[in-house]
């Protein structure tokens, strides 16, 4: 099984069409409805939909720990400064992990890009 990816509003428009043109299972906040949805509302619903939430938002990790800290299950986080990754290399890491990953594993976890 792969893992399923749910975009952040956050992330930039390349990244997704990049993962989409190699066939990796994406969805946007945008597309979701969820454009201005709080960040513990957007990972309730990434979680929801069994997907991985994505970001870029240091916000988010926040609301991951918290979430870790008092055992509240979610699908898993996976985080990428803005500033520490090219857009190819971010679709690249992207890409192994939704390929490569089983869903279980990213479970409560956060994941920091670039791998």
């Amino acid at each position: 099984m792969t893992v399923a990816l749910y975009m952040d509003v956050h992330v930039h428009r390349a990244i997704t069409v990049g993962l989409l043109m190699r066939h990796v299972d994406v969805i946007t906040a945008q597309e979701d409805g969820y454009r201005t949805a709080l960040d513990d509302r957007l990972l309730d619903r990434a979680t929801e939909l069994r997907r991985v939430l994505f970001t870029q938002d240091e916000d988010l990790l926040a609301e991951a720990k918290r979430r870790q800290i008092e055992n509240i299950p979610f699908a898993g986080v996976i985080y990428a400064h803005q500033l520490g990754i090219t857009i190819g290399r971010c679709v690249q890491d992207l890409e192994l992990i939704a390929k490569l990953a089983e869903p279980q594993e990213m479970a409560n976890r956060v994941e920091y890009l670039p791998l």
